[in-house]
């Protein structure tokens, strides 16, 4: 099961149109064991992508449930996806409420690529939000023979 944790870095980034510095800070989402492994995990990851010098200045657990990335999209959208369980011992139905995270060129998109992710479920669930996430990139868990 992954334990996905939302870090925030901050660094100087050259602004596109200007061609000016400025200092920005932008949440990134990966998957690790600890928060120690996360922040050290995230350096190597953003060593390769920052030129100059950056600063963790948050790192916190993230309750998503699951992360559908796709190929051609660019932007990552935050879902809130709800269900209902029945608890077999009490007789009784549960609503449970999931987040999930689905890849997406645009809202339609996302939305698209979510229902097909979620097309071999079972049982009957309701789409209840989709919201642009703010999240530059996502790093998913790969084991050292999963890279080679």
């Amino acid at each position: 099961m992954s334990n996905w944790f939302e870090i925030k870095v901050k660094y100087v980034k050259i602004d596109e149109k200007s061609g000016l510095e400025k200092k920005v800070t932008e949440p990134y989402l990966l998957d690790a064991v600890s928060f120690t492994e996360a922040e050290s995990r995230i350096h190597k990851e953003l060593e390769q992508m920052i030129r100059g010098d950056f600063q963790v200045t948050n790192i916190r657990k993230a309750n998503y449930t699951d992360i559908f990335p796709f190929e051609n999209a660019d932007r990552w959208y935050k879902c809130k996806v709800n269900y209902v369980s029945v608890d077999e011992e009490a007789g009784k139905e549960k609503k449970i409420s999931s987040q999930m995270l689905v890849m997406g060129s645009d809202l339609k998109e996302a939305y698209d690529n979510l229902m097909t992710s979620l097309s071999g479920m079972t049982i009957d669930f309701d789409v209840v939000g989709i919201n642009e996430s703010p999240l530059m990139d996502v790093f998913p868990y790969f084991s050292d023979e999963e890279k080679a």
